[in-house]
Formats: C-alpha cells, structure tokens, sequence
C-alpha cells in the first residue's frame, strides 16, 4: 500500500499546483482532515520532493521538484495507470459491457465516435443509459471532460423511468471533481458515477 507522501507526489505528477486542501480532497473526499496533508507535502518539500508556492490565487501550491519527479518503483506500478489504451473511451465501453452482461444486462454500445447514447443497456423493463469519456491527455481536459459529459447526461434525460450514469477512469482527479459536484445536484438528477480501472473493474458511486 503507497504511503500518503508516495500518493502526494503520484497526484501531483498529473495535477500539479493543488494546495493541501485540494490534495486531501482528491486522495480521500471533501471531508478528509488537512493536517495529515500538510504534514506530508512540508515533510517532501524540507527533503527536496516538493516546491511550496503561492499560485497567482495568493494560495500555497505544491509541485513537484526534479527529485520528486523520480518516483519509486511501487508507487509508479500501483499508483494511477494513464495507459492512453487502457484507460480510452472504448476501453472503458469494453470493461462496462462486460461488468453489465455479468448482472444480466443487454447492452448496445456506441463505438467509436459514433453519435447517441455510449451505452444502453436494458434487463427486463429496466432501461440504464450511459454516457463515457476516456483519460485525456492533459489535467485541463479531464476538467473539461468532466463538465461536457454532465451536460451529455442531463440532455439525455427523456425517459422518466430510465436511469442515467456517467462512466470515466478511476484516477484521483476524476474522483475528486466527482466529490466536489454538490451532494444536491447529485441527488435531485439521480446521476451516478462509474469508475473504470485500467485493470477493467468497476465501482459505482451514488454519493
């Protein structure tokens, strides 16, 4: 299991720049304590991993240094795969169809860039739609991801019985935007969020 300090500087190679409350949020949820953060990321800076400084919004930003770039061995194998193969939009289509089909559910799968709903899947007279995005490239993207496929899911929402999920790659960036959408929005759509790991598991989160 990766230390907290291996999981600071694993997060901060993709999102650089997060302050210790961002870092806490993305490693453990919104209401993570801070201090075990902060501890942490002054411990690496005193050792030369991390640069503290403040960012142009006057808050204290971590980054990581030359050395903090050179992680060890464990942490990069068990810390979050940007496999662009692994982690691609039909990668995470072929891991959902698969975890679907093993609960009893029909899928008909959008591959590709072809246009409508990614994945929609049907048992009985239940009807689940999905919308899906892959890795990106860029911590910008993802962000940028995250808000184009809200915005897919809510235009879907035509059938009142249907239920509607949005499914990306399980990485801490993608988990912490899930954590700060607001519990409300959250539960007045009745979205859920799928996270897909590069090994092709899959984890659904209500809340």
């Amino acid at each position: 299991m990766p230390t907290l300090p291996e999981r600071i500087l694993a997060l901060l190679q993709h999102t650089p720049g997060l302050t210790d409350r961002e870092i806490a949020t993305q490693l453990s949820g919104r209401s993570a304590p801070q201090q075990p953060v902060n501890i942490a990321a002054r411990s690496l800076a005193k050792r030369g991993h991390l640069l503290r400084a403040k960012r142009p919004d006057g808050l204290i930003g971590n980054y990581p240094s030359e050395k903090g770039a050179v992680l060890p061995t464990r942490i990069r194998q068990s810390s979050e795969k940007h496999d662009p193969n692994a982690l691609s939009e039909d990668a995470l289509k072929k891991a959902l169809e698969g975890w679907l089909s093993s609960a009893g559910w029909t899928t008909e799968i959008a591959w590709g860039r072809k246009h409508g709903v990614d994945v929609r899947a049907t048992r009985r007279n239940e009807t689940w739609l999905f919308e899906v995005k892959g890795i990106g490239s860029l911590s910008a993207m993802r962000v940028n991801y995250f808000i184009g496929i809200l915005g897919e899911t809510l235009q879907r929402m035509k059938d009142p019985a249907a239920k509607h999920s949005i499914a990306l790659p399980d990485v801490p960036q993608f988990r912490g935007l899930w954590n700060r959408l607001p519990a409300l929005a959250k539960k007045r759509t009745e979205i859920t969020m799928l996270f897909v790991s590069a090994s092709g598991s899959v984890t659904e989160l209500s809340s």
